[in-house]
């Protein structure tokens, strides 16, 4: 019998593709989302809405490790409704998952949180587990996030929170709308060009799941990013490269303010600010990463 895996949230980017790694290493994969109830490509796909305890949590006992992706975008408009449910939909789906890893007769080994670097701010200091947090909304919601999810521990489960990086995947997730406006010759530096993009492609980040299921030393935060940050200058430099375009003009802060509000309908504090993450307990616990090198990485996917 195959070890069942369950992706709360699982149906985005990163669930989607994370739901096809596991399955090519012989794992069972089940997804809650709020769809119908299917079956798809390999995957079990069960109803929940991320806050009620309902017929879902039968998959939990028995299940090997729950992986929670559930979290409302954070691209979008940063409206008092829009704060409200970014922050409520992280906090509730840990909180019932919590339940139910607690009413299981077999629980799950490992319950590991997708969660994020923006718990560092907007920074260009170097950002290991263990720096200083930043000051913001986005800080605000990390924060919550992580305290609620080691508010408890478990006598059984094993927790682990990735604070997950720009991760770079093929059809879909951040790269794309980047591809789309450097093929309209439009991908020049963004704002300043000094705020980091902490990137690792989606290959490492699925291998650092893996190992936050199947290590069983794995546990606490982990920087969940790749060993080579560069500067929004050096990104949007080496992908134009790759797409073999040229020069492309610059999105000064004003025009980046306009256009997120105006066309993309999202923050634009998203484009402005970065950090400088280094993912010293991997590096420290010998992860191997396939892309260090982000050039390589983009030849790779585009």
């Amino acid at each position: 019998m195959h070890k069942k895996i369950i992706l709360a949230g699982g149906s985005g980017f990163l669930g989607q593709s994370l739901a096809a790694f596991l399955i090519d290493k012989g794992y069972e994969v089940v997804v809650l989302s709020r769809q119908s109830p299917a079956f798809k490509d390999g995957v079990q796909y069960v109803q929940w809405d991320g806050v009620h305890l309902e017929d879902w949590m039968s998959e939990v006992d028995g299940s090997y490790a729950i992986i929670n992706f559930t979290g409302k975008s954070v691209n979008c408009i940063y409206t008092k409704k829009n704060r409200a449910e970014i922050v409520h939909s992280r906090l509730n789906s840990v909180k019932v998952l919590r339940t139910a890893i607690n009413k299981a007769v077999n629980p799950p080994q490992a319950f590991i949180q997708a969660g994020s670097l923006a718990i560092f701010g907007d920074t260009t200091n170097v950002c290991a587990e263990n720096a200083p947090h930043g000051t913001g909304f986005s800080v605000n919601v990390c924060e919550q996030w992580e305290n609620e999810f080691f508010k408890e521990t478990f006598p059984s489960t094993r927790q682990v929170m990735l604070r997950i990086g720009f991760a770079l995947g093929k059809d879909g997730g951040a790269l794309e709308p980047l591809k789309k406006l450097a093929a309209f010759n439009l991908g020049g530096t963004v704002g300043s060009g000094r705020q980091y993009i902490s990137w690792l492609h989606i290959d490492d980040l699925n291998e650092m799941f893996l190992k936050s299921i199947e290590d069983q030393q794995a546990s606490g935060v982990y920087n969940a990013t790749g060993p080579s940050p560069v500067t929004n200058k050096e990104f949007m430099m080496i992908l134009r490269k790759v797409m073999n375009k040229k020069w492309a003009p610059p999105a000064p802060a004003p025009f980046v303010w306009l256009g997120a509000y105006a066309v993309m309908k999202t923050e634009p504090s998203l484009a402005l600010t970065g950090r400088n993450c280094m993912p010293k307990r991997l590096i420290d616990e010998q992860f191997t990463f396939k892309y260090t090198d982000l050039e390589h990485a983009f030849r790779a996917l585009i």
